[in-house]
């Protein structure tokens, strides 16, 4: 056998490129298939995620909610009181106060005339609803002189304001005998004057020494320094009486008035007494103490003053303007006395 030759190299033939067909795909495609696949099911678990947070937070604002419900209801029945609504009203009453004593006395001046105008219509009203026919018109008229009378005259200006309104009330009852609605016998007509002089005094005189304590030279600061006193008697009166409350004080009167809650007003008031006298009067610190003791005893005898007229009014409540404490008389009942009270250590000590 005769083996062939070899002939020339013939070149090798190129390598024909793969088919494309269905569900193949270049690498560019396949690594933007994956990655809109990562992203997507990123953004899944994200919102998942951002949806379970949202549960998580709702169900802890919905739980802190009835949490907070639940010590509001059991702080109200205990003191008959919204507590945070009582607390937001105070601070917009207090932080007013504070801004008209502190930058222009003529500002006290409008903020007292408005709130004893309310307060003598808010019991004028209380008094009408008991069957007493308290004229009105008087009542406001009278306590809108007083006010201004004092702060510009002082103690005369106050005294004359305050006879001159006693006899517009009584001259306005009588008048009132002229129409046959308001007829009444000798002894009904000298219950319902005699209810508008117990406005006039109680409500009016009382308050418009706090006025009359402004107009002195630094009283501004002498009635802040009072009504920080009597904000201090209050609450810690409220505090250790909800927290230590157990033997009443004037259970015919005030229930709820304890002796514990007096003992703790007593220590927070000290307290509160020595500072205001040392770094706001200038005074010494052992005048912190009267001043204190003082008002500690004028601000429980108001506060027990007013829960006196309004068993015999058979109320709650002098009115329901100021949620979460009742009414401006329910808010005043403590200052009234202490107003006259600061005033006398002023003209003592200053």
């Amino acid at each position: 056998m005769t083996t062939p030759e070899p002939g020339p190299s013939q070149p090798d033939a190129p390598t024909p490129p793969p088919r494309r067909g269905k569900g193949v795909s270049h690498g560019h495609g396949v690594n933007r298939a994956e990655f809109r696949a990562q992203v997507n099911a990123t953004r899944s678990d994200f919102e998942r995620q951002v949806q379970a947070s949202k549960a998580d937070f709702d169900r802890q604002v919905q739980a802190t909610r009835a949490h907070l419900d639940a010590t509001n209801e059991r702080i109200e029945a205990r003191t008959g009181r919204n507590l945070i609504l009582a607390i937001l009203i105070g601070l917009v009453l207090g932080l007013t106060m504070l801004f008209s004593l502190i930058l222009i006395k003529e500002i006290f001046l409008i903020f007292a005339l408005v709130v004893v105008g309310f307060t003598a219509f808010e019991l004028a009203q209380a008094l009408r609803h008991a069957g007493l026919n308290v004229p009105r018109i008087p009542v406001i008229v009278s306590a809108c002189a007083v006010v201004p009378a004092a702060f510009l005259w002082g103690a005369a200006g106050q005294w004359l304001a305050t006879l001159g309104g006693i006899a517009l009330i009584g001259l306005w009852r009588l008048a009132l005998l002229a129409w046959p609605a308001h007829r009444a016998d000798a002894r009904a007509v000298g219950r319902d004057v005699s209810a508008g002089i117990l406005i006039q005094v109680y409500v009016v005189f009382l308050a418009s020494f706090a006025v009359l304590l402004v107009g002195k030279d630094g009283g501004e600061w002498w009635t802040l320094a009072f009504l920080c006193l009597v904000i201090a008697a209050d609450t810690g009166a409220y505090a250790s009486g909800l927290s230590f409350g157990k033997h009443p004080m004037a259970p015919s009167i005030s229930p709820k008035k304890t002796w514990e809650g007096f003992i703790g007003a007593g220590v927070v008031v000290m307290i509160a007494g020595v500072l205001l006298a040392v770094y706001m009067l200038q005074q010494p610190w052992w005048f912190g103490l009267i001043f204190g003791a003082v008002i500690l005893v004028s601000a429980t005898f108001g506060d027990l003053a007013e829960s006196l007229i309004k068993r015999d009014l058979g109320i709650k409540d002098m009115s329901s303007w100021l949620p979460g404490h009742g009414g401006f008389l329910d808010r005043l009942d403590s200052i009234l006395p202490s107003a006259g009270a600061a005033y006398t250590l002023y003209l003592i000590f200053a």
